[in-house]
């Protein structure tokens, strides 16, 4: 294998990114979240997460087109067809998490993003990085530099004591996997999920909660993209993006919420108190 820390060329770009880029726009959030920078995108936003384009539109309830069923529905007669059809039981519906186990049962389920959330990671060497993570491409290995967030250790270590935490990530597998590794060193995720466990849907890859085996009122998802929460604004916790400001507090000022959201009985009714605030 070569090593090569250098941007990926435009076919290697290609190969990781199947869709059109897209350009940032404004937030379509429920909660109006303003981003304070812009990004630049390129082979990065292809590779780590999903390309945001932040005026999605909520999915008809009857568009059959955006979320298919976990199962398939059973055929019926055929129209002249008299012959008694025998019902053939669908199977069980296959859930992205597994069963809650015994240490997390009666917790709440906290769905927590990875990039611009928690950290910022680039293809150029950045002199501070906390993280140097080789990744495979085609052939290639590439350094990537990973920058975390400002008390995002207190944060995580927190999360952990009061909720049953998943990762859910739109970036590869093959990135985001080390990268959690090496952030994670309490065991806090108690699943990860990552591009392929998302619903590509109008150019942007949608976290789709309900698909995740939890009851909706008790799930919360903690992402700074709007675009990928599309399907369950009310379930979502807002944060800005983040990039290198080593002087943001947002992760440890959202403690104090989160440790009050763990007593309430639904997550609906504080979550909007939040986005109304």
């Amino acid at each position: 294998m070569q090593t090569g820390q250098a941007q990926c060329s435009a076919e290697e770009r290609a190969k990781l990114q199947p869709q059109r880029e897209l350009s940032e726009g404004k937030a379509a959030s429920q909660c109006n979240v303003s981003l304070k920078k812009q990004r630049n995108r390129g082979i990065l936003s292809s590779f780590f997460c999903c390309l945001r384009n932040y005026n999605v539109e909520a999915p008809p309830a009857s568009s059959p087109s955006v979320l298919p069923p976990l199962v398939e529905e059973n055929g019926g007669l055929q129209k002249g067809d008299q012959r008694q059809v025998i019902p053939i039981p669908s199977p069980p519906a296959k859930y992205l998490l597994p069963e809650v186990t015994v240490l997390d049962y009666g917790k709440k389920c906290v769905v927590i993003d990875l990039d611009e959330t928690l950290v910022h990671s680039s293809f150029k060497p950045i002199s501070n990085a906390d993280f140097i993570v080789p990744v495979e491409i085609d052939g290639t290995i590439h350094q990537v530099y990973v920058l975390k967030r400002p008390h995002v250790d207190e944060f995580l270590q927190r999360m952990g004591q009061l909720f049953e935490c998943v990762l859910f990530t739109a970036s590869l597998a093959k990135y985001a996997d080390p990268v959690a590794d090496l952030l994670d060193r309490w065991g806090v995720f108690r699943a990860r999920l990552f591009r392929e466990s998302c619903v590509f849907h109008r150019g942007n890859y949608v976290k789709d909660l309900s698909r995740l085996g939890r009851e909706l009122s008790k799930v919360i998802i903690v992402d700074n993209s709007p675009a990928s929460y599309i399907f369950h604004p009310e379930n979502a916790v807002p944060v800005q993006s983040w990039f290198d400001d080593m002087t943001d507090t947002e992760l440890l000022d959202l403690i104090p919420f989160f440790e009050g959201l763990s007593r309430e009985d639904d997550v609906y009714s504080m979550l909007h108190r939040l986005c109304n605030r």
